[in-house]
C-alpha cells in the first residue's frame, strides 16, 4: 500500500512540474482528442487522451518500482 501512494505521490509531484513548462510549448493546448469547449467566454478543458496517456505512464512507472 505504501509503495502504491509513494509512486502515486511522485507522479503527481512530477506532472506538477512539467504541466506549466509543457502548456507554454503546446500551441494546441493539448493532445488530439482532448476537448476545449468556450462557453459564455470561459475555456472549459478536457484531457481524455492525456488523462489515458498519464494513467499509461504512472503504471509503467509504478512497474519499475
Amino acid at each position: 500500500m505504501l509503495k502504491w501512494l509513494l509512486t502515486i505521490a511522485i507522479v503527481v509531484f512530477i506532472f506538477g512540474l512539467l504541466t506549466p513548462r509543457a502548456r507554454r510549448n503546446q500551441p494546441a493546448r493539448g493532445l488530439p482528442g482532448d476537448i476545449t469547449l468556450r462557453w459564455r467566454d470561459r475555456d472549459y478543458f478536457f484531457p481524455f487522451v492525456s488523462t489515458l496517456l498519464f494513467s499509461a505512464f504512472a503504471i509503467g512507472i509504478s512497474l519499475l518500482i
